[in-house]
């Protein structure tokens, strides 16, 4: 069924180009990871989504827990567009696309919990720990912040996301932190995290900080 449900979203896009996109992020952020990742999320509850993009994966955790109501943010005009009009093929009315940029986010209300998919290495580091600020603020108290990202070693792993990543958006910034670095920053910001290692058998060399905020 799960499988069923990353199909059904794929065909909500019409452009080839996006749908084509869609398949390579589920090929990387597979559908075991998004289950690895999603049992730490709330059954219920307003979860955030930063830098959400096309707003597949919001999509996938609304439509794989109704009680759940998914907030997506990302500062690209289209990429919102076309994930509320995903979502509305789909029949979703439990999320919500807003255009904005994570940089400028501010904790405007209580959430359950939140998460940040290989956004942090496409964040200025300046940016990184007012970011992290305002998602502790937002979060109600013991709330959970998932943050998947690549850390820096293995070198040759590193290199391998870098050149994806740059293959995907030339234009993109790239900046890798080191899992002690991206640690010590969340728990500064009042965080208790545990790491999270997800393996795979392609070279990427994720990592998923599941963070707790503390009061």
């Amino acid at each position: 069924m799960r499988s069923d449900t990353v199909r059904s979203i794929v065909r909500a896009y019409d452009d080839p180009v996006v749908r084509a996109y869609c398949w390579a992020r589920f090929a990387i952020v597979h559908q075991r990871f998004l289950d690895e990742i999603g049992q730490y999320l709330p059954p219920a509850g307003t979860v955030l989504d930063i830098g959400c993009g096309f707003g597949l994966f919001s999509l996938y955790y609304a439509a794989t827990a109704p009680a759940r109501f998914l907030r997506g943010l990302d500062r690209n005009t289209r990429r919102i567009a076309l994930a509320r009009r995903a979502a509305s093929r789909l029949g979703l009315e439990n999320v919500a696309y807003e255009e904005t940029d994570a940089r400028d986010f501010k904790g405007d209300s209580e959430v359950a919990a939140a998460y940040m998919l290989d956004i942090v290495h496409h964040v200025s580091p300046a940016a990184v720990p007012p970011l992290l600020r305002q998602l502790h603020r937002a979060l109600a108290p013991g709330g959970m912040l998932l943050v998947k990202d690549v850390d820096t070693r293995p070198v040759l792993k590193r290199w391998f996301t870098w050149a994806l990543d740059k293959a995907m958006d030339p234009r993109a910034p790239v900046r890798y932190w080191s899992g002690d670095e991206l640690t010590a920053a969340l728990e500064r910001t009042g965080f208790t995290v545990r790491r999270h290692l997800m393996v795979d058998i392609l070279p990427y060399p994720h990592v998923l900080y599941v963070c707790t905020r503390r009061p």
